[in-house]
């Protein structure tokens, strides 16, 4: 449960230190030690991703297949990464991090399934291949997406301890429902041809995507019963901002970008009037915002002790990037 203190994926960042303070913006271009273990951890993600995949029954055949092309065809993997950079910072070892790393990415997937669907986003590509329910049907898109969110919570039941087990579950079911992404989609729905303020965008970005990149980081603090409230707070407020950061860079990425580099079309956004940070409110306040969001999160991560370089490192590939 959030409590007065944390940062809820749903409301606004201001909470916690001042950074006024000198601290280290976060730059996707530094050496770090996480850099050289990235790669491997990315196929360890997918090798127990795909593990699961493969052993679905054969007489359902179609169904299993889409999820396949949903879960395994690409992707970043970015919070699978956000889960160990996690756990690694809280001294978890990887193999008890594999559970909430594959539930968080099925989810995500079973999200980008159900939002390219015609009744939600109508994309036609993700990941630069066409969306499932042009590759199948949009029935069999439906079912793949419904399937790949009941797969993430059965992972999860087998998470040794019990405790843990219901923490994680509860964490990512805030993140999945209506104050997180499902809740996010409608809003982002109901403001088609609107022009919402700023703390309604910001609002709809932290459910609609920044509520699970808050469960990739703070599902492993489930494993830490002894965690300190205030590491656990400085961890979810870390969460939040980048979370929302993520998305505005998202959006700037619709306008500048093109549709071969981020892997889908690039006017997707504008075509169906969606409420786009650079469009409502201009693209240098978006990269300014950025920047004042990197900086609380450099702030917060400043406050947790461990082994933060992962999420340090995470932090400037999802603040800076370019596809």
């Amino acid at each position: 449960m959030w409590n007065s203190k944390t940062t809820s994926p749903v409301s606004g960042v201001a909470c916690g230190r001042s950074t006024d303070r000198r601290i280290h913006r976060f730059d996707s271009m530094s050496p770090s030690p996480f850099a050289e273990r990235v790669d491997g951890l990315i196929r360890r993600a997918e090798s127990v991703l795909g593990d699961r995949l493969r052993a679905l029954p054969v007489n359902a055949a179609r169904l299993a297949e889409a999820m396949h092309y949903a879960a395994l065809g690409g992707g970043k993997r970015l919070r699978p990464l956000l889960v160990y950079a996690s756990g690694e910072a809280l001294d978890r070892p990887a193999d008890e991090l594999d559970a909430p790393a594959m539930a968080v990415e099925l989810i995500h997937c079973y999200s980008l399934v159900h939002d390219d669907l015609p009744a939600m986003d109508d994309d036609d590509l993700r990941r630069g291949r066409p969306t499932v329910h042009l590759a199948f049907d949009e029935a069999t898109a439906i079912l793949a997406g419904d399937a790949l969110q009941a797969m993430a919570f059965e992972v999860l039941t087998a998470v040794p301890d019990a405790e843990a087990s219901r923490s994680m579950s509860r964490e990512l079911a805030r993140a999945c429902g209506v104050v997180g992404m499902a809740g996010g989609q409608a809003l982002d729905l109901q403001f088609e041809g609107c022009k919402p303020d700023r703390a309604a965008v910001e609002d709809m970005f932290m459910r609609k995507t920044g509520a699970l990149i808050h469960a990739a980081v703070m599902m492993p603090t489930a494993l830490r019963p002894d965690l300190a409230p205030s590491q656990r707070e400085s961890l979810s407020r870390f969460a939040t901002a980048i979370g929302l950061a993520f998305q505005i860079r998202d959006d700037l990425l619709e306008v500048e970008g093109d549709t071969e580099a981020i892997g889908k079309s690039s006017d997707s956004d504008a075509s169906r009037q969606k409420a786009s940070w650079p469009t409502l409110f201009g693209a240098d306040a978006a990269r300014e915002r950025i920047e004042e969001l990197s900086g609380q999160a450099a702030a917060a991560l400043a406050d947790v002790e461990g082994r933060t370089e992962g999420l340090t490192w995470l932090a400037g590939r999802l603040l800076n990037r370019r596809v």
